[in-house]
């Protein structure tokens, strides 16, 4: 009986961590970072988000800015089909608003294009722009 409770434990996680181009999930969000979150058991990061790493000040803001905008709403995530290390990428939704775009443009991240094609550039700001460029990885 444990084995079979076991394979299908292990069945359902493969299963959440499986996604295809095109697959919408949805749920309450727990947050990682500033760039990625957790929806119905799925690993997600923000396809084209450039937020710093959690080591630094700025990266505890960025997190602390996400928690912010999914705070008991529920995401949907609209997934591409890619991978990154262990994270489906997708674009999420909270309340009706891009998640990335609101990051962005409140100054917590900045815009990926080799990955968004350019889709929140307009939504930086100048201050972000100075204070996280540098250190970023997708400049």
């Amino acid at each position: 009986m444990k084995k079979l409770f076991w394979m299908m434990v292990s069945a359902a996680l493969m299963a959440a961590n499986m996604a295809t181009a095109g697959q919408v999930i949805e749920g309450k969000a727990r947050v990682i970072d500033g760039d990625t979150i957790v929806v119905s058991g799925v690993k997600v990061r923000l396809n084209g988000v450039d937020a710093m790493e959690l080591g630094t000040e700025a990266g505890q803001q960025a997190k602390a800015a996400m928690s912010k905008i999914v705070h008991r709403q529920t995401v949907t995530c609209e997934l591409n089909g890619e991978r990154s290390y262990d994270r489906m990428i997708g674009v999420c939704y909270a309340n009706g608003n891009d998640v990335a775009a609101v990051l962005i443009a409140n100054g917590y991240a900045l815009d990926c294009a080799r990955y968004s094609g350019g889709r929140y550039r307009k939504f930086e700001t100048t201050a972000a722009r100075r204070r996280l460029s540098q250190a970023g990885y997708c400049r």
